[in-house]
């Protein structure tokens, strides 16, 4: 992975928008294609790992993980480990993840509304 100048004119404006702009700002938490599904998984209660996968077969270990990661940083989920082997990890949101809940939810209303008619779109069950 490439090292990113911290100092560079983007990173110093990136910086700058993040305190200005609370669309950026969440953007910045949830944004990209793996973090808002993982976020709607989670709203219906904690998982494991082997769930999250099974729910999100698209996604590859390795960004799952990654993202999970992430996600945990910024205290949006909390991963709670049990000291038992095989190993036993739970995730869940936290109550800042608890709060951002009704957002998922509002998107994915507005995805259910707006795809409507589209591209053949038939909702699963």
């Amino acid at each position: 992975m490439t090292a990113i100048k911290e100092s560079s004119t983007i990173q110093e404006n990136k910086k700058n928008i993040l305190d200005q702009c609370p669309v950026m700002y969440v953007m910045e938490r949830i944004g990209g294609f793996w973090k808002p599904i993982i976020l709607f998984q989670l709203s219906t209660g904690g998982k494991r790992y082997s769930e999250l996968k099974r729910a999100i077969p698209e996604v590859t270990e390795k960004m799952l993980i990654q993202h999970l990661k992430q996600l945990e940083a910024d205290g949006l989920i909390i991963r709670t480990a049990k000291p038992v082997v095989p190993p036993h990890v739970t995730y869940e949101l936290s109550e800042a993840g608890n709060k951002l809940a009704p957002v998922i939810d509002a998107m994915a209303d507005w995805a259910f509304q707006d795809m409507k008619g589209k591209h053949n779109w038939k909702p699963v069950n």
